[in-house]
Parts: C-alpha cells; sequence; structure tokens
C-alpha cells in the first residue's frame, strides 16, 4: 500500500511541475507589445508562403494563430498589412498596423537580400519599441551537411534527410524566395487603411498571451536570435538596406505612450482569452436562453393552460431555479404580473444562447 502511495505522489508532483518546466523552457516574456506576435512563427509562415498577398493573409487568419497584436487596446486583433520595398536584388517587407486613422505602426520588417555569389539571406528584425534592442531572427545554420538517405544513390535527385536538432534552412530553395526572384514576381501594394480590411479578414479577440505564446513556441526550433532566451549575437546582414528603412519607418505617438505607460503590460490587457469580449459569445447571453431561467416568481395565481414538463399542476409562488428543457406555449388567459407573459418570454429562448457572428469583410470599419 505504502509502495503505491508512493508511486502516486511521484506521479502526481511530476504532472504539477511540467507547466513549470514549460515556462522556463519558453523563456520570460518581453513584457512589450511583441509578446503578441511572434515573430519566430512569422518568419516560418513566410517561408511556407507561395506569394506575399497569400503570406499577408495567412498572418491575419484566425486558424493560424499567429496574430494577436492589439495596439489600440480595444481587444481586438489588428490587421497587418505587408508593404514591399525593392532596391536591386534587396527586398523590404515591411509589417505595418494602421493604429488609428492618423497613425501607423511598423511593427517588424523582413529582410531579404542576394550578394553576388547569389546567396540569399533571410532575417526578420522586430521593431525596438515592440520587441526590444536588436530582436533579429533568422534560419539556424549548422556546418553538419545533411545527408543522403542511401550513400551509394548517384541519381540526379538524391533525398537528403538530417536530424531535427541539425536542420539547415536552405533559403534560396523557399517558396517565398524563388518566387521574389523569379520573372513571375508582381509587386503587391495592400489597398487597406484603418477601418477598411479585406473580405477574409474579422477582428476577432485576442487571447491570453501566455496561451498565445505556449501555442508558437515550436515555432522556435530552426532559428536563431530574438532574446527571449537572453543575448542575441546575430547581426544585420545588409546593414545600408535595414538603415535606409530605419530612417523612413513609421512610429505611433499611441503606442509609444501606451508603452511608457506600461498599458499592454497591464494584467487587464494580458489576461484576456478568446471567450472573454465585449460582444456577444455563445458563453454569455442577457437574453432569456432555454438553459437556466433566472425570473421571479409569477403574480398569475392560475396555471398555465400550455404544455409544460413540470409534474406540479399548481403555480410555484417561489422563486424556481429549476432549468426548463421544454418551450412552453402561450398562455391562453392573460396573465395579471406587470412582466412580460409565460409565452412571449419563452417564446424567445430558441433563438438566444447561440454563438455571435464575427462579421467583417472589405469596407468594414470599426
Amino acid at each position: 500500500m505504502k509502495k503505491f502511495l508512493l508511486i502516486f505522489l511521484a506521479g502526481a508532483m511530476s504532472l504539477l511541475s511540467q507547466p513549470l518546466f514549460a515556462q522556463e523552457e519558453e523563456g520570460k516574456e518581453l513584457g512589450l507589445p511583441g509578446d503578441n506576435l511572434d515573430l519566430y512563427a512569422v518568419l516560418a509562415l513566410f517561408q511556407k508562403s507561395k506569394t506575399i498577398e497569400d503570406f499577408e493573409k495567412q498572418l491575419n487568419a484566425e486558424k493560424t494563430g499567429i496574430n494577436n497584436l492589439d495596439l489600440n487596446l480595444d481587444k481586438k486583433v489588428d490587421f497587418i498589412k505587408v508593404v514591399t520595398k525593392k532596391d536591386g536584388d534587396s527586398f523590404t517587407f515591411i509589417l505595418r498596423v494602421d493604429v488609428t486613422k492618423t497613425e501607423s505602426q511598423d511593427v517588424a520588417v523582413i529582410l531579404v537580400d542576394k550578394n553576388k555569389d547569389k546567396k540569399v539571406s533571410l532575417q526578420i528584425v522586430g521593431d525596438e519599441e515592440l520587441y526590444g534592442k536588436n530582436y533579429v531572427i533568422e534560419p539556424s545554420k549548422t556546418d553538419t551537411p545533411a545527408q543522403t538517405a542511401n550513400p551509394a544513390y548517384k541519381g540526379a535527385d538524391p533525398v537528403t534527410v538530417s536530424a531535427p536538432a541539425t536542420t539547415t534552412v536552405v533559403v534560396e530553395t523557399q517558396p517565398i524566395v524563388q518566387y521574389v526572384y523569379s520573372p513571375a514576381y508582381v509587386p503587391y501594394y495592400p489597398p487597406y487603411y484603418y477601418g477598411y480590411y479585406p473580405p477574409y479578414f474579422f477582428a476577432f479577440s485576442v487571447m491570453a498571451v501566455g496561451i498565445y505564446r505556449h501555442n508558437n513556441y515550436y515555432h522556435h526550433h530552426g532559428y536563431y536570435g530574438g532574446h527571449y532566451g537572453g543575448g542575441n549575437t546575430v547581426i544585420i546582414n545588409n546593414r545600408n538596406n535595414f538603415n535606409n528603412y530605419n530612417n523612413n519607418k513609421m512610429r505611433s505617438n499611441t503606442v509609444n505612450n501606451n508603452v511608457r505607460n506600461n498599458k499592454y503590460n497591464s494584467g487587464t490587457n494580458r489576461g484576456n482569452n478568446r471567450t472573454s469580449s465585449n460582444r456577444p459569445s455563445a458563453g454569455t447571453s442577457n437574453r432569456p436562453s432555454t438553459g437556466t431561467s433566472n425570473r421571479g416568481p409569477s403574480a398569475s395565481t392560475r396555471p398555465s393552460t400550455g404544455t409544460s414538463d413540470r409534474s406540479s399542476t399548481r403555480p410555484s409562488t417561489g422563486t424556481s431555479n429549476r432549468a426548463s428543457t421544454g418551450v412552453s406555449s402561450p398562455s391562453s388567459r392573460p396573465s395579471s404580473s406587470s412582466t412580460m407573459g409565460s409565452g412571449r418570454t419563452r417564446s424567445g429562448g430558441g433563438a438566444s444562447g447561440g454563438g455571435f457572428s464575427r462579421g467583417g469583410g472589405g469596407g468594414r470599419r470599426r
């Protein structure tokens, strides 16, 4: 019996310690707005995208779970547009949010550069206001070469494999890189602005930052940089290109004031989840529902002639908190109560309790 109890206690302790170890593995939060937009996940999505427009669409889709940014603190996720600038073989893809009708804030910038040897480098740099200084991320590099699955194979298309811990990302083979350096490339200029968004976008609710970071941490494998776990030794490859961007980047006074006043790091703004919203949700409703009744006692002294699932035929004079599973038909006699009649209040139950419609579309304004 004692042996069984010890095994049970050991198992319970291991389960309780898992969240602590997971939190330590995921590193510390920045305490800045950038905690709600994981740039590791953004760069991973960028490499898999086929076009810049496709990247913008997937970045703002709720199903990908990457964008959780709320710079204007309205508890709704902001739309991030992707602005492209090109100088020779150097591309600058700017992630920008229109915070108000008159203010925009650059969130991060993706730098794609091809050198004289036709080698392509890829980096993402977080804005200092949102991520702190020197927040640079790039695909990890390793000296361990990939090996063919069958070393004796001498064909033209060998299958290469490498262990996950030593995976080397060959930037030139990424779909988005091949696209921007191909003759088929067409510059993309987003037509969107504050209050006007594409039809596929709707402002869904911001989730808790702890849940968000936990959901996206797996993207960190295969990349190097940032400073969640400490210092950062990654340097920007094309400093001239970045400096040209940095001298003309968009800054929002609203964001600056919110950062200085620590509003992004308050418990109110970091403790939200998808179910807490100022819009009606499937969880709560202020209309009568078929689930639970909180109405007071009825003033009628006569039982309703409609169908009811109550076993008693006498009216209750107290406050009932029992859930009604059926829908009563309107009573043939008017109630002497000054409140709504039994039939009218119950007839609305079938329409309540449902989820709200997250409508959106082009031309939708906040």
